[in-house]
């Protein structure tokens, strides 16, 4: 049996308590987009960078730029992004500008993809 054919069944035999249950517990279509905008986000590895930098703690524009080793315009952009999202809160301090993550909803978040990452997959028996 190869891989693909792993993906699929191999007769249809619908069961309709399970899918009626799956269907009232799936997200509505406005959630389920403001969702994917947020794994979007993260897709990117100079995003999820900037946010294990902040896991850290608060940062200003400068020393985020330093860190990752790139300009600040660039950095701005990424942390445009992740604001709109609501991932990152920003906060003006006369001429400079920090940043830190939202709230402990994204560390949470960072954290658990984190460890899903590193958790080794499981060994097929085959």
């Amino acid at each position: 049996m190869t891989e693909a054919d792993l993906d699929h069944c191999e007769v249809e035999a619908i069961h309709p308590s399970v899918v009626r249950q799956a269907q009232e517990q799936m997200l509505d279509e406005p959630t389920a987009t403001r969702l994917a905008e947020l794994f979007q986000a993260l897709g990117d590895p100079t995003r999820v960078r900037v946010l294990s930098a902040l896991c850290v703690g608060e940062l200003c524009v400068c020393d985020l730029a330093a860190t990752l080793a790139m300009s600040q315009s660039a950095i701005s952009h990424q942390l445009r992004v992740l604001r709109q999202l609501r991932l990152v809160k920003r906060r003006k301090m006369g001429q400079m500008v920090f940043y830190s993550l939202d709230d402990e909803h994204v560390s949470s978040l960072f954290s658990e993809g984190l460890d899903h990452v590193r958790h080794p997959p499981a060994v097929s028996a085959c």
